[in-house]
């Protein structure tokens, strides 16, 4: 424990001094790092999903120091420092786990989810859906909304009732198109399949996101393949020539 403790005082040691002597770091506003520190959450995504330990090490400690460089910002400017921000989040973990620092009895995760989404309402939050921030990317947020919506009873009972959603949605959307109807509806009824399938993996046990993005790099290394082996320039060849070096491509 000592050891973690003296790593983290050295960051902050280090953080003061970037601050008086560094003058990009003493620049540095709340604004000018938020697309920053978004960027940095993405870069340590992407290690999670390779699942990259090291890079996973050095994304966490990137993250880390962002959160020390906001706090230090609004500790100059007299609003709160970071022993503020650890002791607001033990308190606040402690006031959610009453299973653990209480003496209530839950039976399951999802019981501990419920109870989470019920304390959070206890302390003002004026809806279950607001703690769901908006400027998450649209697939996250569908997930999140379901799953915390999910805590208060609504939900399908079943899986299948969750794909025939997933048929009617798509069968709107089919008729939008078949009945050329306009670009704001195909818009409306694609969203709404989205959402369904969104629902559809939670229920099966499938972070979209994640295997969305996994498609992704797949596409991409298949697609480069098709690059780094093509002996003619894309544009001249035929789909199904491009086609032979996928099929190659996926051994």
């Amino acid at each position: 424990m000592q050891n973690k403790l003296n790593a983290f005082g050295r960051l902050l040691t280090i953080m003061d001094e970037l601050r008086v002597g560094c003058p990009w770091d003493r620049k540095q506003t709340f604004q000018s790092l938020r697309n920053l520190t978004i960027e940095e959450t993405y870069e340590l995504a992407d290690a999670i999903l390779e699942e990259n330990l090291d890079g996973i090490k050095e994304e966490l400690g990137d993250l880390l120091l962002h959160m020390v460089f906001y706090a230090k910002i609004a500790e100059e400017k007299g609003a709160f420092d970071i022993a503020d921000t650890l002791n607001n989040v033990c308190e606040k973990l402690i006031s959610r786990h009453p299973h653990i620092y209480g003496d209530l009895e839950v039976a399951d995760e999802e019981e501990v989810k419920k109870n989470w989404e019920q304390l959070k309402l206890r302390e003002g939050k004026k809806s279950i859906l607001g703690g769901v921030p908006n400027s998450l990317p649209a697939l996250v947020k569908a997930y999140r909304m379901q799953d915390k919506t999910k805590q208060v009873g609504f939900e399908w009972e079943t899986t299948e009732q969750v794909w025939a959603k997933v048929e009617e949605e798509m069968n709107e959307l089919k008729e939008t198109i078949e009945q050329n109807m306009s670009q704001q509806r195909k818009e409306e009824e694609f969203g709404d399949l989205l959402f369904s399938l969104v629902n559809y993996a939670r229920f099966i046990g499938v972070d979209p996101e994640t295997a969305l993005e996994k498609t992704n790099k797949k596409f991409k290394s298949r697609f480069e393949y098709i690059e780094a082996n093509a002996t003619k320039d894309l544009k001249e060849m035929t789909l199904e020539e491009m086609d032979a070096l996928w099929n190659e491509a996926k051994g």
